[in-house]
């Protein structure tokens, strides 16, 4: 299997092996204030609960915890330290504004935790379903905030003042910008055919959840009665994903592309599929 970027990991992972599986993320934010407005930011991926890196911004470095990690593309590693990177700066401005509307000294320090991440399974049908997604903050050691999945809003601990999830649930918590997808596309051998090959488009990360993509052949779209749809699901991080996948001949492959358009994006996503290979 070639190299694939991190937040992809969990949906080749269950794709492949099936079963479950499960990827979160543990943020740690600590400030202060004191001393320029200096942050530091650490950041553990875990893979089924084992640590696969580590990110910390004293060195800014992300150091791989399992060698086959080492394997993931340049590109795609620095586009993910970025992404940590981006949420460090968003989770310090939470820090400082809670801070502030907890009424304490901006010159202490004080610590942010963030957990996010799904568990995952492969479906009879070979979709992948998330499963137990959290995304949670505590505060100084104490819960602060987290996602009520069911109810689509978010829930604040007993211990904590009602105004806080109400201006959560107004400003849409720590993502209130938009997000530009994230688009691939993979061929694999079809479950139905040895003959046929499933395509499949996946768009991940994006914000606000509208987005519209098509399976095309030469530049036409296909019918929906053709393809399969996961439908826009939650990613656990407040960003959604979107995949849809279509069965051709295996020596009709050509002219096929995802088109992706959303609006974050200036100009649509055009992905073709070529030697993108997972079987």
């Amino acid at each position: 299997m070639e190299a694939v970027p991190l937040v992809l990991l969990l949906f080749v992972v269950s794709s492949v092996l099936g079963d479950k599986h499960s990827l979160f993320y543990l943020y740690i934010v600590q400030s202060d204030l004191s001393v320029n407005n200096i942050y530091q930011l650490s950041v553990k991926t875990l893979l089924n609960d084992t640590q696969m890196d580590f990110y910390s911004s004293r060195d800014g470095i992300r150091t791989p915890k399992q060698s086959w990690v080492k394997e993931i593309e340049e590109s795609e590693w620095k586009d993910g330290t970025e992404k940590l990177k981006f949420d460090g700066d968003l989770l310090h401005e939470f820090l400082v504004t809670q801070m502030e509307f907890s009424g304490h000294d901006p010159s202490e320090r004080h610590v942010l935790q963030w957990r996010l991440g799904c568990e995952r399974e492969t479906l009879p049908d070979g979709s992948v379903s998330p499963l137990n997604c959290i995304n949670d903050l505590h505060y100084d050691g104490e819960d602060l905030i987290s996602y009520n999945w069911v109810w689509g809003n978010w829930t604040v601990s007993a211990s904590q003042s009602s105004d806080l999830e109400k201006r959560w649930n107004n400003e849409d918590g720590l993502l209130q910008k938009a997000a530009v997808p994230d688009v691939y596309v993979f061929v694999k051998k079809s479950q139905t055919e040895s003959s046929r090959l499933t395509l499949t488009c996946l768009a991940t990360g994006f914000y606000p959840k509208d987005l519209k993509m098509r399976l095309r052949i030469f530049t036409t779209s296909l019918p929906d009665h053709l393809l399969t749809s996961s439908g826009v699901r939650p990613n656990g991080d407040g960003t959604y994903q979107l995949r849809k996948s279509v069965d051709v001949q295996e020596e009709d492959t050509a002219g096929y592309d995802c088109y992706v358009e959303h609006s974050s994006l200036q100009e649509p996503i055009i992905k073709p599929w070529g030697k993108n290979i997972c079987v």
